[in-house]
């Protein structure tokens, strides 16, 4: 009885001893401590280098900011139709930002980590007339709302449908190099309304950098949302989101915004059709494969085609269509590992 006793206490001590470990290595996702918080109304609605943003930060910096749903206040819980047919397009999408960060040149990765993303207490999704994959098919307005609290991990589309809720900014990305007010609607090779709902919390996005400090801003957060947005919203509300920014510098240059998490590496494309958004981002696998993993470019290519995963992020951002690639990290051999040691 006494050595089964010592046996289960050398047991308990190296379950502890794991566990404090796997704490110690960052995986129990522990949130750290933002040095920054911008609010909900200290917002932009258009992409460009003049934008002058409202605090400079360090590399490395973590920032708390309060994002505005889609509409920017022109709906709300009590919203009807006649709501929808009166929406403006002018102030979509209210972006918080820009954060200008030390150090980052064009030609730098600005790594943005997304370390915790709150929903606020009600969200909406809506059919607007002329947007939307089926637009021809479906023109008249409609509306659906849904209110949420802390304890909230679905949402109730009826009364047999509830949608799991994963919130993700739809919008983030870095100033674009133009002096021009560009539309925040499509996505681009700074980022801006990519609509992908896999770069969710936990999830580290990279941005190449295109002037100097970065210029990051991030927004139109999304409560749930399928791949493809077909009707042209998600469940749009209002967030808490906690992120950190660091500048890399590097000798490899990425075209557009590519992602990672714990399982998968993911790149970007963006194009004005499928064929071309998708064309883009194998290329960038390869590209990716080449460059971090020193593949062969013929070998590159057949492994994307064996173990990559394209996937339609969005359809309706006009006039641009965003699709990505993903491999997992495990068929690299990449695929992080707890160190018990």
């Amino acid at each position: 009885m006494k050595q089964h006793t010592i046996i289960f206490g050398l047991i308990l001590l190296l379950t502890i001893g794991c566990e404090q470990k796997m704490s110690d290595t960052g995986d129990s996702k522990v949130v750290p401590e933002p040095q920054y918080t911008l609010s909900a109304d200290q917002t932009h609605s258009s992409w460009s280098s003049t934008i002058e943003p409202l605090i400079r930060v360090e590399s490395g910096s973590v920032i708390e900011v309060n994002t505005e749903e889609a509409s920017d206040k022109q709906l709300n819980p009590e919203s009807t139709v006649e709501d929808i047919k009166n929406l403006s397009f002018d102030p979509i999408h209210p972006l918080t930002g820009p954060v200008f960060v030390e150090g980052a040149e064009p030609g730098d990765i600005l790594k943005v980590k997304l370390h915790k993303i709150e929903l606020g207490s009600w969200g909406w999704t809506g059919i607007i007339p002329g947007f939307g994959f089926l637009s021809d098919e479906f023109d008249e307005p409609w509306i659906k709302t849904f209110e949420f609290d802390e304890n909230s991990n679905t949402a109730a589309f009826s009364d047999e449908i509830n949608i799991p809720l994963e919130p993700f900014p739809g919008v983030m990305g870095v100033a674009p190099a133009t002096d021009s007010m560009l539309s925040t609607v499509p996505p681009r090779a700074n980022g801006g309304n990519m609509d992908d709902p896999h770069m969710t919390e936990g999830t580290t996005v990279y941005f190449p950098v295109q002037v100097e400090g970065a210029l990051f801003s991030i927004g139109d957060a999304h409560a749930a949302q399928g791949l493809g947005e077909v009707c042209g919203t998600a469940i749009e509300a209002p967030t808490r989101i906690i992120y950190e920014v660091e500048v890399i510098k590097d000798d490899r240059k990425i075209q557009e915004p590519q992602y990672e998490t714990d399982d998968y590496y993911a790149v970007t494309g963006f194009g004005k059709t499928i064929d071309e958004a998708a064309k883009k981002a194998t290329r960038y696998m390869i590209d990716y494969l080449e460059e971090e993993h020193g593949m062969d470019r013929n070998d590159a290519y057949a492994l994307c085609s064996l173990a990559g995963d394209l996937k339609i992020a969005e359809v309706v951002d006009v006039p641009h269509m965003l699709v990505t690639m993903h491999i997992s990290k495990e068929v690299l051999g990449t695929q992080k590992q707890y160190n018990f040691e």
